[in-house]
């Protein structure tokens, strides 16, 4: 199997995950549908601001939010995921790993 190198400037995935946040916990806390909705369209646009104040547009694709665990997943370059990890808020940024 070949291996194929990557360039610093090709968008890999990475999943983002933000430091605790007590509006994100009251939210979760709602088991009901409403407070599910809630917790995703409050994540969703959490994120969504984040990288839109941290990143050039267009030069990003977020994939999804974890609700879970307040994080995301997002298309970027090794530059753009430092950047990104010294954005308030953000907790760790890891590059998804592929098993063989």
């Amino acid at each position: 199997m070949e291996n194929k190198k990557i360039s610093e400037n090709e968008s890999q995935l990475y999943f983002v995950f933000m430091k605790y946040d007590p509006e994100y916990e009251r939210l979760s806390s709602n088991r009901s549908k409403k407070g599910g909705d809630e917790v995703d369209m409050y994540l969703s646009k959490k994120h969504d601001e984040l990288l839109a104040n941290t990143l050039e547009p267009g030069s990003y694709k977020k994939t999804f939010s974890l609700v879970i665990v307040d994080g995301f997943a997002v298309q970027i370059t090794d530059d753009q995921a430092n950047v990104l990890r010294s954005a308030k808020g953000v907790r760790l940024v890891e590059k998804n790993q592929e098993l063989d």
